[in-house]
């Protein structure tokens, strides 16, 4: 009769060294696949690189970036902003995040722009999602913002907190729109001084160079 005892199991079973390189590089290689295309697209807008003209955007790049969490935003629900973003996430977007401490008339631009920019992407419109964060809203706009915005979600400050703005960007003097990556990188934003068109033509290059988001 045989015996199997637990250590000529684990003996048997346990991988080779061979068998262990062979799956890094395989786990290397999806994570190359899935994200690689992000890297080189974030790369390539930001140098300009591979692209004759050089850089075309028209929004205001922000270098380095700024991560999400440092704005201290959260749903009105209570999840933080920053959880929507990260490379192990199934289905990431971009987003459009309005940020205005007042939302005068400027501001009410901006959320024009912002929806009517993500309605002209077209097939590529789910990729990218809409958010504002306002300090105040006047009676009016909240009366008609179910019906004008309801795809844009409302954000609010996390409790005990100050949101920290990009250096250039202070929502309580200026309404701007600022473009989050889907690693939830703040990487560029806009004002009144730009156009839908402007935005757009920077969105569907991003879109075009990156597979994910």
């Amino acid at each position: 009769m045989t015996t199997t005892t637990a250590d000529s199991v684990s003996g048997r079973d346990a991988p080779s060294a061979e068998q262990v390189r062979r799956g890094r590089r395989t786990a290397i290689l999806l994570f190359a696949v899935g994200f690689g295309p992000m890297v080189l697209a974030t790369i390539m807008f930001y140098t300009g690189w591979l692209n004759p003209a050089g850089i075309t955007n028209s929004g205001e790049l922000l270098q380095p970036v700024v991560s999400v969490q440092t704005l201290n935003l959260e749903t009105v629900s209570g999840e933080p902003l920053a959880e929507r973003f990260g490379v192990e996430k199934v289905d990431p977007q971009w987003l459009m995040l309005v940020a205005a401490g007042n939302c005068t008339e400027a501001c009410e631009k901006l959320l024009y722009l912002a929806r009517q920019v993500n309605i002209a992407l077209g097939k590529n419109a789910p990729r990218v999602s809409r958010a504002a964060w306002l300090g105040t809203t006047p009676a009016a706009l909240e009366a008609r913002w179910n019906e004008e915005y309801q795809r844009m979600e409302r954000l609010q400050q996390v409790p005990g907190t100050t949101p920290v703005w990009p250096e250039g960007v202070n929502p309580d003097t200026e309404a701007r729109i600022l473009l989050i990556d889907p690693f939830g990188n703040v990487m560029m934003h806009y004002g009144a001084e730009h156009t839908g068109k402007q935005m757009l033509k920077d969105l569907k290059q991003l879109l075009k160079l990156s597979q994910i988001g």
